[in-house]
């Protein structure tokens, strides 16, 4: 049943904005007549309305997951306590793993320029995991108000170049914050990037109810202490939601080899007027390479790369652990299978062991 049909008889709809332990807060999204009448009763109901609830046994039973940012179905509302029972999860249109949150429209990357200093290989690893969703990416870079409009300029052109028009902004000074904002409307949004670019910063900016915790630039590290420690949906002024994840300073590269050249928009824009001649192609030394050249980020796609191949070769020898051969790495994306070696066969016989030894075969001489 969708949610028009939900809604036309009259059951309760919302969406998970937190999940912690057992509970779902809850924040329902329909006027019906019973919470027209509560709100007459108590004016401090909050509009929407929000309900603690927990997760039905049937539920549990056939194993159905309750993410923030689903869509849920309420039962038996207790508005004086503010609890609530979900009863059913409708369909997502997506769902991500890392961060666990469904129905998500765009991702939104916030770097900073400046303190810390702007890292090509770090964004372009973060650039990498967010096209890898399949959702649409905005690049956020903050702190502009730190640098000249020349050096701007220079960011700008050359992300350009990668195949994104970032928008630089300051919520320090209030720069372009406004223009953020648009991009967010009637979307829900998923914000991530390193610690210490502003994320939390942007978030209080955008919506002043949030008031979550910042922390500050980390000194040795020119890296942002942790400041959230889980998954949060907060509502935009102008419609839309924004979702906090927990702090990151590294995404794995858990894609797929032959699927990495995709997440390119370069490395895309060149396979629309060309094709390699292998279809397996990964683009390394292979002949009549559409994609090999002279393009910034190939160096970072050959890394990438690199990672990629093994950590699929690191799962599938987990799946079979009979395999005498491993993966080893040279740099580049280049790689290739080393014998296993058999760590019984070198390892140091202890001195206890070797006492042990000497002890037994004087008794035996004995």
């Amino acid at each position: 049943m969708t949610g028009e049909n939900f809604a036309a008889t009259g059951v309760l709809l919302g969406t998970v904005l937190a999940v912690q332990a057992n509970f779902y807060r809850v924040q329902l999204d329909q006027e019906d007549g019973e919470i027209r009448e509560m709100r007459e009763q108590d004016s401090h109901l909050p509009h929407p309305p929000l309900l603690l609830c927990t997760r039905r046994t049937r539920l549990k039973k056939i194993g159905q997951q309750v993410m923030v940012g689903d869509r849920v179905v309420v039962e038996e509302p207790d508005w004086a306590g503010g609890r609530g029972a979900i009863a059913d999860v409708l369909p997502r249109q997506s769902e991500l793993d890392r961060p666990a949150i469904a129905n998500v429209n765009q991702i939104l990357l916030v770097f900073a320029v400046a303190d810390p200093p702007l890292e090509p290989y770090q964004l372009s690893r973060f650039l990498i995991k967010a096209e890898s969703t399949g959702l649409d990416v905005l690049l956020c870079l903050n702190k502009s108000d730190l640098i000249s409009p020349q050096e701007q300029q220079q960011i700008s052109d050359r992300l350009l170049g990668w195949g994104y028009e970032p928008i630089f902004i300051s919520v320090k000074d209030g720069i372009n914050t406004d223009q953020t904002t648009r991009y967010l409307s009637s979307k829900i949004t998923v914000i991530a990037g390193p610690s210490g670019v502003g994320k939390s910063s942007l978030i209080n900016t955008l919506i002043e109810s949030a008031k979550l915790r910042v922390g500050e630039v980390s000194g040795k590290l020119a890296r942002g202490r942790h400041t959230t420690r889980h998954i949060e949906l907060f509502e935009l002024p102008n419609g839309g939601m924004l979702a906090d994840t927990p702090g990151f300073n590294q995404p794995d590269m858990d894609c797929i080899p032959e699927e990495l050249i995709h997440y390119f928009p370069e490395a895309r824009k060149r396979l629309a007027v060309a094709s390699c001649r292998f279809s397996d192609c990964l683009h390394r030394d292979e002949p009549e390479c559409a994609v090999r050249g002279d393009w910034e980020r190939y160096e970072h796609y050959l890394e990438f790369l690199s990672d990629a191949i093994a950590r699929q070769t690191q799962l599938h020898q987990q799946a079979d652990p009979e395999s005498t051969m491993k993966l080893k790495s040279k740099g580049k994306g280049q790689s290739q299978y080393e014998p296993k070696l058999e760590s019984k066969k070198y390892r140091r016989i202890s001195r206890k062991t070797q006492l042990q030894d000497l002890q037994e075969l004087y008794r035996d001489e004995e």
